[in-house]
């Protein structure tokens, strides 16, 4: 059984002793605002969150959550989802692929390629609808809320252990605004900005951008070129309307366009020339290590990844005088389609495979349309008995095909909604495609009673029912190189149903000492919806004795929970805790089929959890403050009908613990300039990548590290900061069968910022 021990090794005091030598402070976004923020935020009662679907404190909701400030969102450099989950005990995230292709670990239960996350994430109260588009940078945020624990019972089907809510800055009653830009290793640059102001005394408006653009560090030695490159533009704009005290309306649209590598494997079951990338010999399975880390690539082919997004939504809020009436509608959109090398990624084709068993190319295209509506209506916050109860629909068209083809050294034509045959770039070699109509529905309520003055007794659910449809396409099948269709690939043509639903209950029982401290204990079940796989996926499987379906379930959890939330020696002393006990039933796991390009969900069928999280902020003074987080999640497969002989093994994508340790220390040297500085530490504990247990990756330790100087009036700033300060090498990802994705190496930034008002 892994040590539960959290060691600080020489890496993590060197780290801890760097940020205090640099005398680090934080940065403001204004001189009088920044002052007034540090204060407030130094009072954990003041703290306000929309957890429940209502403004509470911190300390008045029964739930584990970590909350990002718009202060601490700047100074920590938050500019992507890994980059707060980084610094949240018990959750972690994997980037691996493609842009939209994440891992998302949260207590336990783990997100799987083309699989839905074990969290709900909300933006600006719309449930995004689509994991795809989870991963997109951030700015002009105004905080970020990390929930731990079922939260399905407010935010529905996949919130089965946790949400995160991130509110962007809201337009202005002044003209006000950034302008900030960056650039760093890789050839890296940023730009980002925003304004906003009034246009009459009842409308505002925010305009908000950001420019993203890398070559990559790493390299490709076949073809001389840097891999991970990536292009991404955002675009965001928000109208508020306020035409009566009563009264608001805001409309908000947001555009996405990357353009990025994909799938930079490795494969450890060759032996590549580190001169011409080719295969030169194989490797057994005894040579598969999560631990070997092979940064440089040997693909004969360049990858390629275009995602465009796009969402419009309204959100009306009409205060009656005894409730309030909240609608939300938006519209999604998704496009991707990428394509890449075949595994073992060489140098070697399909006319010229040298002594490789296969060398082809890949590709895969998604096409999403989606529309929403939450509609609820919420009690006054000043009675006794507090109530909500709302309705949702979700209405989901997707298409998706998945292709090999046949490497002739040319490059790779990308496959969207047909095969490419005969006289192609890279004819198609098979074609797996289906449209997916889904719509979801669930109705939701949510009372809170104070029992006594200091007792809460809060009860909520949720029925969620989510029917799919799956429509094969004709064309599914294998061909050959010159064009012929040589077999059907499960049933072209075929039309599948599926249906899933649940009832989400969750009990809370909170009582609150006083505006600073509160103990709570909680139970709650959810599900995350089940899916097809591609259609004959099964089939295909099965010819390497994989016994799988065409039709992943749905995952089904329970959670009990006791927690605590308090803030002593005067204030000065924050801390929070929570134990958690979580069974899974079917939770998925995905599997592989290298030698057939097969992308395959399988359920697990018993997982049990237990674990918690600790977390602490001590200032030292007005000026220095440390903080500190850890998180531990004992997991065991109870039932695994698939392979029996796994049961009792550790989870996959599962760490043992989690650790976060840094400190900032503000001061100002004149009237004029200030310094800033900050450090952040990430123990990331040993975790397996299967249920089988083949190959376990080590602990991880990160560092990061910002030091930088602003004017006194907080009009501008400089800061330097450097990600994987130590440069550990590590897999990001790994994939049973010695499939593995390199982390990020250390990366230099120097950001410049100017606020104007």
């Amino acid at each position: 059984m892994p040590s539960r021990r959290v060691l600080l090794t020489r890496k993590s005091l060197l780290a801890l002793s760097v940020g205090v030598i640099s005398l680090p402070i934080c940065t403001s976004l204004y001189a009088q605002e920044g002052v007034e923020k540090a204060q407030q935020e130094k009072s954990i009662e003041n703290i306000t969150v929309t957890a429940r679907g209502r403004v509470e404190t911190i300390v008045e909701v029964p739930l584990s959550e970590r909350y990002f400030s718009e202060m601490e969102i700047e100074s920590a450099r938050i500019k992507g989802v890994d980059d707060f989950i980084g610094l949240t005990p018990g959750v972690t995230l994997a980037n691996a692929q493609d842009s939209g292709t994440n891992f998302i670990t949260i207590r336990g239960v783990s997100q799987v390629r083309n699989g839905e996350p074990p969290v709900a994430v909300v933006v600006d109260d719309v449930i995004q609808v689509n994991s795809r588009s989870f991963d997109q940078g951030l700015f002009d945020l105004q905080s970020i809320e990390v929930l731990r624990g079922p939260q399905g019972a407010l935010y529905g089907r996949n919130a089965t252990q946790g949400a995160i809510i991130i509110n962007t800055r809201k337009p202005s009653d002044v003209l006000e605004g950034y302008v900030q830009g960056a650039i760093g290793r890789g050839n890296e640059y940023q730009i980002e900005g925003s304004v906003s102001g009034p246009i009459s005394d009842d409308l505002a408006f925010r305009l908000s951008a950001r420019y993203y653009d890398t070559d990559g560090i790493y390299d490709n030695i076949t073809t001389d070129e840097k891999i991970n490159f990536k292009q991404e533009t955002n675009l965001r704009g928000h109208l508020s309307f306020n035409p009566t005290d009563d009264l608001s309306i805001d409309i908000r649209g947001s555009l996405s366009d990357t353009s990025s590598d994909a799938n930079t494997y490795t494969y450890q079951g060759v032996t590549i020339s580190p001169d011409t990338g080719e295969v030169i010999g194989y490797q057994d399975a005894s040579a598969f290590d999560s631990n070997i880390v092979r940064r440089n690539t040997a693909a004969n082919n360049k990858g390629f990844d275009e995602r465009q997004t796009s969402q419009l939504s309204v959100r009306v809020n009409y205060v009656l005088d005894w409730a309030t009436l909240k609608s939300v509608t938006a519209y999604d959109t998704l496009e991707q389609r990428n394509g890449a090398d075949q595994f073992p990624y060489s140098a070697n084709t399909s006319v010229n495979p040298g002594i490789s068993f296969s060398d082809g190319t890949q590709s895969q295209f998604v096409d999403v349309e989606a529309i929403s509506q939450d509609l609820r209506f919420m009690s006054n916050d000043d009675v006794i008995f507090r109530w909500m109860f709302g309705v949702y629909y979700l209405a989901t068209d997707r298409y998706i095909s998945s292709s090999t083809g046949y490497d002739l050294g040319m490059g790779i034509e990308e496959v969207t909604r047909a095969p490419i045959l005969g006289g192609a770039v890279n004819p198609t070699s098979s074609f797996s495609a289906d449209d997916n109509n889904n719509t979801a529905y669930a109705g939701y309520f949510n009372f809170a009673y104070d029992v006594f003055d200091d007792l809460e007794l809060s009860v909520a659910g949720r029925y969620d029912k989510d029917e799919r449809k799956q429509y094969v396409d004709e064309q599914q099948g294998a061909y050959s190189l010159d064009g012929e269709y040589t077999g059907p690939i499960g049933t072209p043509g075929a039309v599948n149903k599926a249906e899933f639903s649940s009832f989400q209950p969750k009990v809370s029982l909170r009582y609150l000492f006083d505006s600073k401290t509160s103990l709570y204990t909680s139970w709650g079940r959810g599900f995350r919806s089940g899916q097809f796989n591609q259609n004959g996926v099964g089939a295909q499987a099965a010819v390497l004795g994989l016994n799988v379906s065409d039709v992943l379930d749905q995952e089904n959890t329970e959670t009990f929970e006791v927690g605590f939330k308090t803030t002593l020696l005067n204030g000065r002393l924050h801390t929070s805790g929570a134990v958690y006990s979580t069974e899974v039933e079917n939770a998925p796991f995905f599997v592989f089929v290298g030698e057939l390009g097969a992308q395959v969900l399988v359920g697990i069928d018993e997982i049990s959890i237990e674990g918690g999280e600790f977390e602490a902020s001590y200032d030292i003074s007005d000026d220095f403050k440390i903080y500190a987080g850890l998180a531990i999640s004992d997991s065991t497969v109870d039932a695994y009908s698939l392979e029996p002989s796994y049961e009792g093994n550790k989870a996959p994508y599962v760490p043992d613990s989690t650790f976060n340790a840094g400190l900032q220390y503000r001061t100002a040297i004149s009237d004029r300039l200030d310094f800033f500085s900050r450090v952040d530490y990430q123990r990331l504990g040993g975790q397996y990548w299967d249920p089988a247990n083949i190959t376990k990756r080590d602990p991880v330790e990160l560092t990061n590290l910002r030091v930088g100087v602003e004017s006194g009036d907080g009009v501008w700033n400089v800061v330097g900061s450097i990600n994987n300060l130590f440069d550990e090498e590590y897999n990001a990802e790994y994939v049973t069968g010695g499939f593995a994705y390199a982390a990020a190496p250390r990366i230099w930034r120097i950001d410049v910022r100017y606020n104007f008002y």
